[in-house]
Formats: C-alpha cells, structure tokens, sequence
C-alpha cells in the first residue's frame, strides 16, 4: 500500500479503512487488547528483568494476528508466523541481492513462508464457510471469527493475491511501527520522572473509578489526556517514522523548484519534528506542550497525511494508551545501561531496550 498508486491505492485503502471501522466497532476489541497486554505484564512477575523491545512487539504481534486472523497467542501458526516475521523484518530494507544467507535472501524466503501460511488460513476459514452442515456450528464459527479476514473473503474488488499481500501488509503495520512506538514511549518516561509520575496518576484516577476487574471501554480511553501527550511527544521526539517513499507522477513544480516526473521524493519528517523554528525546545521530551499545540497541525506528521495517513494511527494509540494503564501501576522500572535508539536503517535499540523491573506493592491487575 506504500508503494501502490491509483485505483489500487485507492482500492487498498479502503480495505484498511474497513479493517479499522470493523475492528473499533467490535465491543471485544478493547478486551482483547487488555488481555494481551495483561498476560504479557503478568509473566514479568518472577523476572528481575526484561528485554522491553522483544515484550513490545510479542504484544503488538498478538492483538494484530488476532485481530486479522483469529488467531490467539496459544495457537501454533502464530509463533510461525511471528518468528518469521522477524527474520523478514531484518531483511525488509537491505541490500537487494538474492544471495543465500543475506538478510535480503532470508527475508525473501521468510515471506514466502509467511505467505503459505496465510493462504492454508484463508483455505480453512473458505472451507469452514461452505460447511454449512450445522447451524449451531456455522454460528459459533461466525461468532469465533468475527474479525477482518472474515470480511475481506468476501471482497470482490481484490485479487486473491492482494488480499494475501493485504493480510502480510496490515500485519506488518500493526507490529512493528507500535511496538516501536511503545519502546519509545518507555525509554523517554525512563528519563522523564515527572511525566512518569503525572501519567500513573492519570491512569490511577481512571482505575479508582472502576471495580478491580472491570475492563477499560472507550470512555476511559477519552479520559486518558496526558497520556495522549506522551504519545504525541514520543511520536514527535522519536520520529518512529523517518522519512516515507514517494515518486512523482508528472512534473512538479513547488517553491522555485522543480521535480521531473518519475523522480523519487523523500519527505523527512524528522527535520520537521526537530525543527526549533516549528516547535519550542524541539530537541527535549516534553508532553505538556500538547497542552496548548493542536496534534492535528502540519507540523506533526508521524503518520503521514492526506490519502496516505496511515489508517491504523487510533488503533496504535489505543494499544499503547492500554498496555501503559497497567504498565504503570502494576510496575516500576529502570533502564539498564545507556540504550539510546539508533535509526540504522531504521529506528532500534542495539540491546533491546533492557529494563530491571520490580513489581509495586499494589497491583490492579
């Protein structure tokens, strides 16, 4: 979808948007997000510490396969396909020479794997479907999989190899940007005690006006202010998007310049996000400038605009907004060692982002 133009954009898009209005309007969304993010946090509890980056993108890879595939954490096919997924993703922007053993190679045959594992998905939800045998069955299935996939069998206006490319596209969308946004999130708060402390109690006010085990639904999530401010500012600071890829499709003509058709444009949205002309103090982490800046402004483009603003951005807000709300009651933390982010190729920590964890006293979880 990054690199699609026209009618396929157009028709990729909006089996995205669908993909997001299907999943928001599902009431067990936000329980499954909650779930994840609460077994994940529950297995820390034994451990003095955790490499964050590799828990950041378990969760993110969990509510995303559930999400488009059905798939729970417990079911083989998604460590398959999790474990492939990082081989590809070491591979994703790489030298590209087939030669064996290179990332690109190991990358290549990755997602080939990948691949086959979709379509024996699809073959088994397309047989399910036609076994109309049972009506108590066919109900539980229909209740079992109420989720993207199931809707996008019955697309007509995409092939049956884009609609595998489209699955391989939206996980990769909802895994790896978040994760990384969540390790960012993390990493900053480390370093900033006092919107640390300002953002557990937000999320203890929240958690005081429910019963213990009840679920967070999305009028919590509209209280969670300051929290949107951190993942504004991290979004900002962090630049989890560096740059995006964008030809041009006829001569361009902007500011005095000119760009020939079929030239390759890259805008950086880092030299935007930094720029101290656009925003005070552009190289500190400071949330509560969000208090008085509108995030909606062209000045802040973490994911993108226009026809090519990622569809996904509420979703990933909301993942991230919910694994904080018991990150941060149930857990203090501290970075081991000096960590910082390094983007090559892109955003990553060299060790993994190291946390020594120690569970609080009273926990919500």
């Amino acid at each position: 979808m990054l690199v699609a133009v026209g009618d396929t954009h157009k028709r990729l898009r909006n089996a995205a948007l669908s993909l997001v209005t299907i999943t928001k309007s599902k009431p067990e969304f936000l329980h499954d997000i909650e779930n994840i993010a609460i077994q994940i946090l529950d297995s820390w509890k034994n451990k003095p510490k955790v490499i964050f980056c590799e828990e950041a993108r378990k969760f993110t890879f969990n509510v995303i396969v559930k999400q488009v595939l059905g798939l729970t954490p417990q079911e083989p096919e998604t460590s398959e396909i999790l474990e492939d997924f990082l081989t590809f993703m070491r591979g994703l922007i790489s030298l590209p020479l087939y030669i064996p053993g290179t990332p690109y190679a190991r990358a290549v045959q990755a997602r080939s794997r990948i691949s086959s594992t979709v379509k024996a998905i699809v073959e088994k939800r397309r047989a399910r479907r036609r076994n109309n045998n049972d009506d108590d069955d066919d109900n539980n299935n229909s209740k079992k999989n109420s989720d993207f996939l199931e809707i996008l069998l019955s697309v007509d206006t995409l092939s049956e190899d884009e609609k595998v490319s489209f699955v391989l596209d939206s996980l990769l969308g909802g895994y790896e940007t978040t994760s990384l946004l969540m390790c960012m999130v993390v990493h900053f708060l480390s370093h900033s005690p006092a919107a640390l402390q300002q953002l557990k109690q937000e999320h203890l006010k929240i958690r005081s006006m429910k019963q213990k085990h009840d679920h967070l639904d999305w009028e919590d999530y509209k209280k969670m202010e300051f929290t949107q401010y951190v993942i504004n500012e991290a979004l900002r600071y962090g630049n989890v998007v560096k740059f995006v890829h964008r030809k041009a499709l006829k001569d361009v003509k902007y500011k005095g310049y000119l760009i020939p058709s079929g030239w390759k444009v890259l805008p950086v949205f880092t030299a935007v996000h930094l720029d101290p002309s656009l925003h005070a103090n552009a190289p500190q982490f400071h949330p509560w400038r969000w208090e008085s800046q509108d995030p909606t402004c062209k000045k802040f483009t973490p994911f993108g605009g226009g026809s090519r603003c990622c569809p996904g951005s509420d979703l990933a807000k909301v993942e991230v907004a919910f694994f904080l709300h018991h990150l941060v009651q149930n857990f203090r933390w501290k970075t081991e060692g000096e960590d910082q982010p390094i983007a090559y190729p892109y955003v990553e920590f060299q060790r993994g982002l190291v946390l020594n964890v120690d569970p609080c006293s009273e926990t919500t979880m």
